[in-house]
C-alpha cells in the first residue's frame, strides 16, 4: 500500500500549481561556492522576470548522451531580485545530472526549466521567531529565505544553524557572516562535524544533538522550524525538536532528493537494502536501493516512465502498484482516492519491499 507523509511540507503559502513559467533559461554565470558546490545563475532570454517564493525549486530538463533527464534544484537566490534566478548544486558521486552540470554548463548555454515548484516556502506572515536548520547543501532553500528577509528589510528573529562535514564544506559561509552582521535579528551558528583543513576553527564541532540544540536555541519550542538536509539529518532534527517541546504544526521540512543534491547511484550505497522492482508491461526487473526513488532508479536503468516535475507535484508519472509497498512523499500530485485505488508516484516513492508496477 502506498503511504502518504504525515509531515507538513508547506509553511503558509500556496505554491504555484503548474510549472510552465520559466521555460527556456540562459546561463549567465557559474560560481564555485565550495570545492564541490556550484551556483548557476540564469536570465530569461526574452527579458521576463521570475516570480517564485523563497524556498521553492525548479526542474531542469536536460538531454545527456541522447537521454532525457530531469532533476529538481532549489533556488538559492532571493525572489525579490526578479531579473535573475540562481540554483545551487552539489556534485554527487554517481550523480548523472549534477556531474554534467558541473562539467558542462557554462555561461551562454540555454537550458529548459519548469517551475516554480514546491510548498516548502517562507511563511506569508513572518513568524515572531524562526529557526532555520540545514545540513550540507540542504542550505539552498533556506539561503533563499534569508536573502529574501534581508532584501525585504523586515524585522526578524531568526536563528540559523548550518551543519556540514568540515569548514570547507560550509556553503555560503562568507555571505552568511555578512548577513549576520547586517541583520540585527539573525543569529548564525555554524557546526562542522570535524575541523579538517582548518584546525584553528573557533567554534563548536561535532554532529547535531539534542543537547546542542537545547543550548544553541533554548527557546526552540517557541519557534517555527524550517529544516532541509540529508534524510538522517532531518530525522534527527524532527526527533530532537519534538523532544524539546516543539509542536508538530510548527515544524516544516523539505524533501532532500533532487533539491540541490542528486540521489547517488546504488553502486555508491553499499549499505542500502536492495529491492526488486518489476515493470510488468515492459518485462523488466531492476534493483532499487531503499534510499532511492523508483523513478530515478528506473531512468538510470533505461526503463521508460513518463515524468515531468520529479517531485510529486504534477502527477505525470502516476502508476498502478500491483504489489508491494512504498514510502511516498508527494506534494499534491496524487489524490487520496487514487492512493486507495493502488496508484502511486514513482518520482517521490522509495520501496519498502519488492514491487510489481503496471508499466
Amino acid at each position: 500500500m502506498a503511504t502518504d507523509s504525515a509531515l507538513q511540507t508547506g509553511a503558509g503559502n500556496t505554491p504555484a500549481p503548474h510549472a510552465e513559467a520559466f521555460d527556456q533559461l540562459l546561463c549567465v554565470d557559474v560560481h564555485d561556492e565550495t570545492h564541490d558546490v556550484k551556483s548557476f545563475t540564469f536570465l530569461s532570454p526574452d527579458g521576463k522576470t521570475f516570480d517564485f517564493e523563497a524556498g521553492q525549486h525548479l526542474s531542469l530538463e536536460l538531454e545527456i548522451d541522447g537521454l532525457p533527464e530531469s532533476r529538481c534544484y532549489s533556488m538559492s537566490s532571493s525572489p525579490a531580485r526578479r531579473k535573475a534566478i540562481t540554483v545551487t548544486v552539489k556534485r554527487t558521486e554517481g550523480g548523472r545530472v549534477s556531474n554534467w552540470l558541473h562539467d558542462n554548463l557554462v555561461p551562454g548555454m540555454m537550458v529548459k526549466a519548469l517551475g516554480p515548484l514546491g510548498a516548502f516556502v517562507r511563511p506569508a506572515a513572518m513568524p515572531a521567531k524562526l529557526a532555520l536548520l540545514s545540513g550540507g547543501s540542504g542550505i539552498t532553500p533556506l539561503m533563499s529565505i534569508v536573502r529574501d528577509i534581508a532584501d525585504s528589510a523586515q524585522a526578524a528573529d531568526v536563528v540559523f544553524v548550518h551543519a556540514a562535514r568540515t569548514p570547507r564544506d560550509l556553503v555560503f559561509r562568507d555571505e552568511l557572516g555578512v548577513l549576520a552582521n547586517r541583520l540585527k535579528g539573525l543569529r548564525l551558528i555554524l557546526l562542522p562535524e570535524e575541523v579538517t583543513g582548518e584546525p584553528s576553527w573557533p567554534g563548536l564541532t561535532g554532529r547535531l544533538s539534542k543537547a546542542f540544540l537545547s543550548l544553541a536555541i533554548p527557546d526552540l519550542a517557541e519557534r517555527v522550524i524550517m529544516c532541509c538536509g540529508p534524510a538522517p539529518f532531518m530525522r534527527a532534527v524532527r526527533s530532537f525538536s519534538a523532544e524539546l517541546g516543539s509542536p508538530a504544526h510548527n515544524y516544516f521540512e523539505e524533501s532532500f532528493d533532487g533539491v540541490g543534491v542528486e540521489e547517488p547511484s546504488a553502486e555508491v550505497l553499499p549499505q542500502a537494502k536492495l529491492f526488486k522492482v518489476e515493470f510488468a508491461k515492459q518485462s523488466r526487473t531492476i534493483e532499487v536501493a531503499g534510499e532511492q526513488t523508483v523513478l530515478s532508479s528506473a531512468k538510470k536503468a533505461g526503463v521508460r516512465l513518463p515524468s515531468s516535475c520529479a517531485n510529486g507535484l504534477c502527477g505525470t508519472c502516476k502508476s498502478k502498484l500491483v504489489s508491494g509497498s512504498v514510502d511516498m512523499q508527494h506534494n499534491g500530485g496524487i489524490r487520496q482516492r487514487e492512493v486507495d485505488a493502488g496508484f502511486f508516484l514513482p518520482c517521490c516513492s522509495k520501496p519498502l519491499s519488492d514491487l510489481v508496477i503496471d508499466r
